[in-house]
């Protein structure tokens, strides 16, 4: 992983609340999302999510459509243009049509809510994003995930899966992420039901209050964790495990919100990190100089815990590495980070 690399990721981070919210919507394979804006904000964001999903190994184009506000609609207001929009959508047939407001949308007080509450012959959903003006990349991706929840059907008992939710869809590493935390969930015997929200359908939306637990992929979508906890009573975990002491505490705390006991997984856990860390031997005492554009990383416990196990320096004469922008998931993220270091010292 180079410096460029890093820096691109962390960028995917940045941004308006636009971003967000369509890092949750286009991952809902039967829907449209409409921006309702100038063509620039929309295709802003095809290009970026092209670019991470061609990464990711699925180069598929985002379906998004803009609005095309034009300098009348924005004197005059913009919206029949998003009823138009709407119509035209609603005649390909879609699952769910999402709509999503915009700076300039908001600025001009565009009656976004009361144009979609219209009957177009198939559902469509306002998310209240309003690009910058809603905040940033994590407040977008919030609302969508919490308007989202907010659509789900009742349910009169917890299922027997776990939910994922929040997983960061534009991110290099996501499927390797998910099934780091799929495979820690089967060795206590659990099974993932739904990704809320990757790669599914907008039937199987309404399902997310069928778990009997919610893993969310990061502590900052604890708001929709808390929404889901009072909606349907379902207990939450708020982070996806963070390097090899993270996964065993993932394991106990699933354990003690579920009433099963842990003690075999973590034991076997404990002897996977131990055979791990032995396979990278040769790295023992190595020297590295870490990229600068990384280097907070080093603040993160587990990648101080890897290298003191490793006896690793840091040294600006050292072999030149950088570190993931995301922590490393579980105890593979960590193997993953490894074999990334190693190829640099026998470069």
């Amino acid at each position: 992983m180079n410096s460029k690399t890093s820096h691109s990721s962390s960028q995917r981070y940045e941004g308006c609340t636009l971003t967000g919210a369509l890092s949750i919507t286009t991952q809902v394979e039967d829907a449209v999302t409409v921006v309702h804006g100038p063509e620039g904000c929309a295709h802003h964001n095809v290009s970026l999510l092209h670019a991470a999903m061609a990464e990711q190994g699925h180069p598929a184009i985002p379906k998004i459509v803009p609005t095309r506000l034009s300098e009348q609609g924005v004197i005059f207001g913009g919206e029949e243009d998003l009823a138009a929009t709407l119509r035209a959508m609603a005649d390909r047939r879609p699952g769910v049509i999402f709509v999503l407001t915009t700076c300039i949308t908001e600025t001009i007080g565009d009656d976004a809510a009361s144009v979609c509450s219209e009957d177009y012959g198939v559902p469509v959903v306002l998310l209240p994003t309003a690009g910058f003006l809603g905040g940033c990349f994590s407040d977008g991706l919030n609302a969508a995930l919490t308007t989202m929840a907010a659509k789900a059907d009742p349910v009169e008992g917890a299922g027997e899966t776990v939910t994922i939710i929040g997983e960061k869809n534009l991110e290099y590493e996501v499927e390797e992420n998910f099934a780091e935390v799929e495979r820690l969930l089967a060795s206590l015997g659990l099974e993932v039901g739904l990704r809320f929200v990757r790669d599914v359908r907008y039937a199987d939306l309404k399902q997310v209050g069928t778990g009997r637990l919610n893993v969310l992929r990061e502590p900052s979508l604890a708001p929709v964790g808390e929404a889901l906890k009072e909606r349907f009573g379902t207990p939450y975990i708020s982070s996806f495990p963070i390097g090899l002491d993270g996964s065993i505490a993932f394991l106990e705390e699933v354990g003690t919100l579920l009433g099963l006991r842990t003690d075999g997984a973590v034991r076997r856990e404990e002897e996977r990190q131990s055979a791990m860390l032995d396979s990278f031997a040769d790295l023992r005492g190595s020297v590295f100089s870490i990229d600068p554009m990384t280097f907070r990383a080093l603040e993160c416990t587990p990648v101080r815990r890897v290298m003191e196990a490793l006896d690793l320096q840091v040294d600006s004469d050292g072999a030149g590495v950088s570190l993931p922008y995301s922590p490393p998931v579980g105890t593979a993220g960590i193997r993953r980070l490894l074999h990334r270091w190693r190829r640099r010292v026998h470069a």
